[in-house]
């Protein structure tokens, strides 16, 4: 059991993500979904603020608690917590929220080390729905999730992971054996990790390390250290910077996550360097070497989220949600401010990965097991309602 008895749920909506269809291997469409229709989008301007479901005086996960009364702490696998939706997993590295009709957040949810997939949400217990073969050396493993845009027809999944020999993006759906879609990423002793986002254009993005080779990052014949986009098959997706190159932008050392507004029109990932953590605003064809905003002191930068006026970026080493103020024309207008860190809103530890479901909610994933100081309940999947921030940050 993951909480405690099941609550209503009122409405939030989802947005579609959107990759192109697989076109190389067949597989069978009978575990797909076959009721989801497009939803509406939700904004602060035409509707009110979502909620999470109701629990007697317990906090929003960005906000304090609005009552004297504390959320009782988790008891094995049970949490109170109204913003957890699945307990007792391990180092969730990756999310994938899936198309839905509005009346529940559901989401598929990686674990960096064991390769398991699970189908989590907030109307029911976890569920395997996979199992990849992956290692975990060097910070690689399972690092990311991305959806078919036709998941609902053929219910394929993308995932980037470490293997014996190298990092790869595959394709897999419930019950049937991954297929290769792009293989020969550098591995190395570090910096394995890597992310996969659905682009608005039917593209597939991924952001891949250095595999522990700074030059790699520079060398346009090396996929390691890069934001590459590809076609469903692997190949380099038209329109690229360079034809017949699947290197959409370079200069990755140690990538966390890839964001974007939903028309794809800012394109943004996080990075880990020796020197300090950054986010980046990528641009077709360009070096990564003029960080959108940086982190002297390293907080660990991994997901993010681009709230339309604010750049939310998740945290493994702080644990918090550092939230970047946006301009009207996408340049970061100042410091950040701090939410979930226990002292603006409620502290859940190391978190890994972080994935929008909407303009206003997204579901984040903790690591505590990887060296945090998980409690009983962890690793844990979170859902974030956005709201205003509060505190402060650092340069």
């Amino acid at each position: 059991m993951r909480r405690g008895p099941r609550r209503s749920w009122p409405a939030v909506v989802l947005a579609a993500v959107a990759v192109v269809a697989a076109g190389c291997a067949e597989f069978d469409d009978s575990t797909a979904a076959t009721d989801w229709r497009a939803a509406p989008e939700l904004s602060a301007e035409s509707a009110p603020q979502p909620q999470l479901p109701e629990i007697e005086d317990s906090p929003t996960p960005q906000g304090p608690s609005s009552s004297e009364t504390p959320v009782p702490p988790p008891e094995g696998c049970t949490d109170y917590d109204n913003a957890v939706i699945a307990t007792c997993l391990d180092t969730v590295s990756a999310l994938a929220p899936l198309p839905s009709d509005g009346s529940a957040v559901t989401a598929l949810a990686g674990e960096r080390r064991s390769g398991r997939v699970f189908l989590v949400g907030t109307d029911g217990e976890k569920q395997e729905f996979a199992k990849l073969d992956t290692t975990a050396a060097g910070d690689g493993g399972l690092t990311g999730l991305a959806l078919s845009p036709t998941y609902a027809e053929d219910g394929l999944v993308f995932a980037y992971v470490t293997t014996d020999s190298d990092n790869r993006v595959v394709r897999f759906a419930q019950g049937q054996a991954p297929k290769p879609v792009l293989t020969g990423i550098p591995k190395g002793a570090s910096n394995n990790r890597g992310a996969l986002l659905p682009g608005a254009d039917g593209a597939l993005l991924v952001a891949t390390g250095d595999a522990g080779r700074q030059d790699a990052a520079a060398d346009p014949r090396s996929l390691a250290g890069k934001v590459l986009r590809i076609d469903v098959s692997g190949q380099p997706a038209k329109g690229n910077p360079t034809t017949d190159s699947a290197v959409y932008a370079h200069g990755l050392h140690a990538p966390g996550g890839l964001c974007s507004t939903a028309d794809g029109s800012r394109l943004w990932v996080t990075d880990q360097a020796k020197e300090h953590d950054a986010v980046y605003r990528v641009q077709a064809g360009e070096e990564l070497s003029v960080p959108a905003w940086t982190w002297k002191d390293k907080p660990g930068v991994s997901g993010c989220a681009d709230w339309t006026d604010m750049l939310a970026v998740s945290t493994e080493g702080a644990g918090n949600v550092q939230n970047l103020p946006l301009t009207e024309d996408g340049s970061v207008g100042g410091e950040p401010q701090i939410t979930m860190d226990g002292e603006n809103g409620t502290a859940y530890g190391r978190l890994g990965s972080l994935a929008q479901v909407t303009g206003d909610v997204a579901v984040a994933g903790t690591v505590n097991k990887d060296g945090g100081k998980p409690v009983s309940s962890d690793d844990r999947v979170i859902l974030i309602v956005r709201q205003p921030a509060s505190g402060s940050g650092r340069d």
